[in-house]
């Protein structure tokens, strides 16, 4: 992905996200733009407008760290915002390749030690790369997205699903939040590692056969993945609420394991259990190891 278009095309997206009223600044006059004008973030982050011109532009390379600070606090970034801005000043100083993860085998498959401890996991646990790629889950996990299994391609991909599979808009209750979800978790990823061909693939294969996924992926949105509850309708159980925790696994740089948990005694407990007897009953494969 093209540094310069991506640095421009963040920085605009973020500079007309932000009305003058939550910046603090008098919205007098007329006003031919969404959010702020480049004069108005300059001056808040204490720089010319022609520098700031000129970041916007594309041109990040040898920006100070304070100058990248005070941008972020002008256009008041969040927390993957920022980072995301970071990764794309380093990418344009060519320092980024040693903040990338290392490439994985094509034919990566999961260590029996790995899946020795998804399987020591009662409630559902996966494991999922930068690309969104379901590369292993435990049995639980296996049922609660089994709908992803139906896609023939390998690795399931929460994008494909999510944008081409229309199973996801009855899994995914608010398939809206989903969509708006999994685009910024591809974007983060495309900002940790914007050499990665594997996600430009299927980027471009999203962007051409999803109008959705196109209109989202130019709104530049990022975020970072990490704790909070999320809403499922499953086809087997109904609703599920479940909280989720997400962490890097340290021996498997660029995967993140997330476990979902419910409430104890509470009808999405209940309906894991019924979940649990569904899949290790079911004669619809489950049981099967997880897909390479």
């Amino acid at each position: 992905m093209n540094n310069r278009v991506e640095v421009r095309e963040f920085l605009t997206s973020r500079r007309a996200k932000l009305t003058p009223d939550a910046a603090g600044i008098p919205a007098a006059g007329l006003r031919r733009v969404p959010g702020l004008r480049r004069s108005e973030v300059a001056a808040l982050a204490g720089v010319s407008v022609e520098y700031y011109a000129k970041l916007e532009r594309g041109q990040l390379a040898g920006v100070s760290a304070g100058v990248l600070e005070a941008i972020a606090r002008a256009l008041q970034l969040d927390d993957a915002e920022r980072a995301h801005l970071m990764r794309l000043a380093q990418e344009a100083n060519g320092s980024n390749a040693l903040l990338r993860p290392s490439r994985r085998p094509k034919q990566w498959t999961v260590r029996p030690s790995l899946q020795w401890s998804l399987d020591a996991i009662t409630a559902p646990a996966t494991v999922v790369n930068g690309r969104q790629d379901l590369l292993a889950t435990n049995l639980l996990g296996r049922a609660m997205f089994h709908d992803l299994y139906g896609d023939p391609s390998r690795p399931p991909n929460f994008g494909r699903f999510t944008f081409l599979d229309s199973a996801a808009h009855r899994f995914y209750p608010d398939w809206n939040l989903f969509a708006d979800m999994t685009v910024a978790n591809l974007r983060t990823a495309a900002g940790v590692d914007p050499h990665d061909k594997g996600l430009h693939d299927l980027v471009g294969e999203l962007s051409t056969r999803s109008d959705d996924f196109r209109r989202r992926w130019g709104s530049h949105n990022v975020r970072i993945h990490g704790t909070g509850v999320k809403h499922f309708h499953h086809g087997v159980v109904g609703d599920l609420a479940l909280a989720y925790e997400s962490t890097a696994l340290i021996a498997e740089p660029g995967l993140v394991l997330t476990i979902y948990a419910a409430e104890p005694d509470s009808p999405t407990a209940h309906a894991l259990t019924l979940l649990a007897s569904w899949a290790v009953t079911s004669d619809t494969g489950l049981s099967a190891a997880p897909a390479r």
